[in-house]
């Protein structure tokens, strides 16, 4: 596997494009496409959230349907969620421009929303950017790029992934784009990520690697414990890298699955690293669980707990949050057995041994958590098993974009 530049245009047959519709932002671009040349096997997973955005909706109709994707239109700056029937209305509109734009099928015509909740699309603005769009769409990694800004809402960065493998003697490139940066708690994905590749595969076999791998990716990172109505991903395969199909539980299926995980654990720990306010990435290893669900939840509930951000913010050893955040996750251990480290590129200290304070230097410790990527590392010593979890620092700034966050 090799990690490569690039994003959705990385694989072969996609092209994309961008354009300032001014929806809501002014002076930058707010709407994206993404373009494959042929027809795509789709896959999904969406919110759990019981208020579902209408783009969630339509996108969820069609990938169950089966039909060929071909394109995905997407806005930022309102999310079209709460918005009723004319919002659904709105979703069949826009695949209904683009599919004549574009000259595709509109029941292969996926759309995507993100931002403020409850106001309604100026559709002209929408059906204006789309016929720009389509004039606009290449191939290339720079279009590619572009369309990564133009999803942006509070993200402070493009988010961007692509790796090759060899399958069948064949290149396999898997490449992908998101965005995320407040209402960041995933109960199955994040709010919006669209990975592409050009590889031959049943629809079985990629839509249950997408669903097993958020689990470990997507589901694995918070910011601010928020369940968004828009949390969106979906994985388009072409077929144009010309492999013999791959099937589910094959050796070519693991193959793939490993090379999905490292984009999708990128593009995850790049929206938790870019949380609202967030001056750092707050990673959270539990290991030595008797279960996956045990370290999974330990270490979830450690990334979640507000007091150990602020504390990560402050570059506070306070390593008392942290025994507490696990203490009520729900699970049990034996808090006198836990061994507790920090680590970044300053270097790695130990914090407590069998549930008691070390002798450790504040000093040192301070200089470990000032790094812009921490890890806390958690020996619960009950087994074998072991979960990684992503957050961020809690900061005032956090309020800040969220106070008057719709103005």
């Amino acid at each position: 596997m090799k990690q490569i530049k690039g994003g959705v245009t990385a694989a072969k047959g996609y092209e994309a494009a961008s354009t300032a519709a001014g929806i809501k932002y002014q002076g930058r671009t707010d709407m994206a496409l993404i373009y494959s040349q042929v027809p795509c096997v789709s896959a999904g997973t969406f919110t759990t959230n019981v208020v579902k955005a209408a783009p969630v909706k339509w996108d969820r109709q069609i990938v169950d349907s089966g039909a060929g994707v071909q394109a995905v239109v997407v806005n930022s700056g309102i999310a079209n969620a709460c918005t009723g029937e004319e919002g659904m209305g709105y979703c069949k509109e826009t695949a209904e421009a683009a599919a004549k734009a574009l000259n595709i099928d509109a029941a292969g015509v996926l759309v995507g929303s993100t931002g403020v909740i409850g106001m309604q699309l100026p559709m002209q603005k929408l059906v204006d950017g789309i016929q720009v769009l389509a004039g606009k769409k290449a191939e290339g990694l720079q279009s590619g790029h572009d369309a990564a800004l133009a999803i942006m809402t509070t993200d402070t960065v493009e988010k961007e992934m692509a790796v090759e493998i060899e399958i069948g003697g064949k290149t396999v490139t898997i490449g992908g784009m998101s965005k995320g940066s407040g209402m960041i708690h995933p109960n199955m994905c994040t709010m919006l990520a669209f990975i592409t590749t050009d590889a031959a595969i049943t629809k079985e076999a990629l839509q249950k690697a997408l669903s097993e791998d958020v689990e470990d990716t997507y589901n694995m990172i918070s910011v601010d414990g928020d369940t968004s109505t828009n949390d969106t991903a979906i994985l388009l395969a072409n077929g144009l890298a010309g492999n013999q199909e791959i099937t589910y539980a094959s050796p070519e299926y693991e193959t793939f699955k490993e090379a999905l995980h490292m984009v999708n654990e990128t593009l995850a720990k790049k929206m938790a690293g870019d949380g609202e306010g967030a001056t750092a990435l707050f990673e959270v290893k539990v290991v030595g669980a008797e279960s996956i669900k045990q370290a999974k939840t330990l270490a979830k509930s450690v990334v979640c707990s507000n007091l150990t951000k602020a504390a990560i913010a402050g570059h506070d050893a306070n390593w008392g949050r942290i025994l507490c955040a696990m203490g009520y996750s729900g699970v049990q251990f034996d808090p006198e057995k836990v061994d507790l480290f920090f680590e970044s590129k300053a270097g790695k200290l130990q914090i407590i041994e069998n549930g008691v304070a070390t002798d450790y230097s504040e000093e040192v410790a301070t200089k470990i958590l000032s790094e812009p990527e921490i890890t806390a590392t958690a020996d619960i010593k009950m087994g074998d098993y072991s979960a990684t979890a992503w957050g961020c620092d809690l900061t005032h700034e956090y309020i800040n974009i969220n106070a008057d966050y719709r103005s």
